[in-house]
């Protein structure tokens, strides 16, 4: 599932690559698009590990469970 963050920055990503393959904007805004571009994308990827860490964390021990026997 992805998360609704996650959604936006994906449109947003598009949007400016859609801008940029149109050709119809300025040079010097062309680099700062891409300068946000590139910060979306560690943001993104940031949320990603995020995401990915949280679904690998073993959950805790609650009160009152057995451990599991180990596999022999």
């Amino acid at each position: 599932m992805v998360s609704d963050a996650l959604e936006e920055l994906r449109e947003r990503l598009r949007e400016a690559a859609d801008a940029l393959r149109a050709n119809v904007i300025e040079p010097g805004f062309a680099l700062e698009l891409i300068e946000e571009c590139s910060r979306l994308a560690g943001e993104a990827a940031s949320a990603v590990d995020t995401h990915v860490r949280a679904a690998l964390e073993p959950l805790p021990d609650l009160p009152g469970q057995l451990p599991l026997p180990a596999a022999q």
